[in-house]
């Protein structure tokens, strides 16, 4: 897939979610189509805003997400969850893709192993938060 249909497919997979209020969605890529980043600030229904950005580059055939983070929060800007690969937790297994989750009564952040999510399943993700019975 090359960078040009790798973007459009992100925009539209935002664009065919009605029910999301894309506040902010910038897409560019460099001529001659070997770099481009994607970066929004989707809104949901009960408030809750993720917002993501990707910075890519084509190596050979293969399109690469060199840095990218996808935080989601709740209304009251209190975190969710957020996958990134900033270089802060070598600890992890897949360092330096990790992901940020708050868990218990106390809400203590934890920091799982996991590989860059694509767009399409952060927001399967964010709608099991949202439609938990679905």
């Amino acid at each position: 897939m090359d960078l040009h249909h790798y973007l459009n497919g992100l925009y539209s997979l935002i664009k065919s979610r009605q029910e999301i209020d894309a506040e902010h969605l910038f897409v560019d890529e460099t001529v001659p189509r070997r770099e481009g980043v994607i970066e929004g600030r989707l809104r949901f229904w009960d408030g809750s805003l993720l917002e993501f950005v990707e910075i890519l580059v084509v190596r050979g055939f293969i399109v690469v997400k060199t840095d990218y983070t996808y935080h989601y929060q709740d209304s009251e800007n209190r975190l969710i969850f957020r996958y990134d690969n900033a270089p802060h937790h070598p600890e992890v297994a897949t360092f330096p893709h990790h992901k940020h989750i708050l868990e218990g009564s106390n809400q203590h952040e934890m920091i799982m192993d996991t590989g860059p999510p694509h767009l399409h399943d952060v927001l399967r993700e964010i709608d099991l938060h949202l439609y938990p019975d679905s």
